[in-house]
């Protein structure tokens, strides 16, 4: 990690090294929740892909590090990490909007991925934060509904929209589905074996009618507990996603 002290960031490596991002040392930071996103978005080189809710770039630039040729673009709503995405990525689209507010340019273009990280809270039942820029990220200002929308609005027919986010707002996200996205599948994410699922990948496709699976939940970590913070206790599966750029297939 590097600090940079002209404006107080500091460049973190992901993916083991074949991505560096620059990013706030206070506040909002971007954790593997990204890399898994962008594991999970079935992209083949020379497809266009839509990261609503970019932050600083980290699921672009992971999934534009596992899958070369791709058009990324992404837009972010806050002006300080927009500017922190093109830094990150020079070949990056970046486009300053909030979601409910598109311009022309993102209005007339269907892609033919788009995932998306939506704030996990519900601020009408929950806390919060003190972070503006933490807040921003996790506390749900635009409706999920909102986010689900867009998304098949902006999608190619047979294109593929990708979500992470927490296992309870799982409902929220299936009700959410307009009729032109099907074909789902859920990927629960528990942390531990024995554990309930604490967040979950969605996938859907854009006018297809698949069978809805839900499957086996990826495990995070081996072991029942932590116990060493010097230890890298990863299962081998999310190892490979971490550091090698591997593929979550589902």
């Amino acid at each position: 990690m590097i600090k940079d002290a002209r404006d107080d960031l500091t460049q973190d490596a992901y993916l083991g090294g074949k991505v560096k991002l620059w990013q706030p040392r206070k506040g909002y930071r971007a954790g593997i929740d990204a890399v898994l996103l962008a594991a999970a978005v079935p992209a083949s080189t020379g497809q266009s892909v839509l990261d609503l809710g970019c932050g600083a770039g980290a699921a672009m630039l992971c999934l534009g590090a596992r899958v070369p040729g791709l058009t990324l673009t992404g837009v972010e709503r806050d002006a300080a990490y927009a500017s922190l995405a093109a830094r990150n990525g020079p070949a990056l689209e970046v486009v300053e909007a909030d979601i409910n507010d598109l311009p022309l340019s993102i209005r007339e273009r269907q892609f033919d991925h788009l995932m998306a990280n939506p704030p996990y809270f519900d601020r009408a039942a929950s806390r919060p934060s003190a972070d503006s820029a933490r807040e921003a990220a996790h506390g749900a200002q635009t409706p999920l509904a909102d986010w689900v929308r867009i998304a098949g609005k902006r999608l190619k027919p047979n294109g593929c929209a990708t979500f992470i986010h927490r296992a309870e707002r799982l409902p929220d996200l299936l009700r959410a589905m307009p009729k032109d996205l099907g074909s789902i599948a859920v990927l629960p994410l528990a942390a531990r074996h024995g554990r309930a699922a604490d967040r979950v990948i969605l996938r859907a496709f854009k006018n297809r009618r698949g069978q809805f699976r839900l499957l086996a939940p990826l495990v995070m970590h081996e072991g029942a507990a932590h116990l060493d913070d010097a230890v890298d206790d990863y299962t081998p599966m999310v190892r490979s996603v971490l550091r090698d750029a591997a593929a979550l297939e589902f």
